[in-house]
């Protein structure tokens, strides 16, 4: 059992995305990323509403854009994506996991960035 001090973080978790899931669905590494054309080895998520709401807007899937609360079901690290590469520590606090994530509830409603902010997004991206 893992102690208290070696949890990263305690949550809660959000995955935004535009697949359509219903509680008790398990997301899992292995399916094809949100953002590009290939398998992804891991599951990624959020402990900020802020990088949740980025992860759904930048999907790439007409569906609509959603966000669930998520319960990982085994270990889970830093994000080396964004961990230390982008930004100093881990303040968007994204993590990735091989594991499952069980989800647990659908926020109902959230403040969208504007679609000027989403356009300038996916023109950084794309530097």
């Amino acid at each position: 059992m893992d102690n208290k001090q070696d949890i990263l973080d305690n949550g809660p978790f959000f995955h935004g995305t535009k697949a359509e899931l219903k509680i008790g669905d398990f997301l899992e590494p292995q399916h094809l990323s949100n953002y590009q054309d290939k398998k992804s080895n891991y599951i990624y998520f959020t402990a900020t509403l802020e990088a949740a709401k980025w992860g759904a807007e930048l999907a790439t899937s007409s569906f609509k854009e959603r966000i669930y609360i998520v319960e990982p079901v085994g270990d889970f690290e830093n994000d080396p994506n964004l961990t230390d590469k982008r930004y100093p520590g881990n303040p968007t606090r994204s993590y990735r996991s091989k594991s499952p994530l069980k989800i647990i509830a659908e926020l109902g409603s959230w403040d969208r960035h504007s679609d000027e902010e989403i356009n300038n997004m996916l023109l950084a991206l794309k530097k």
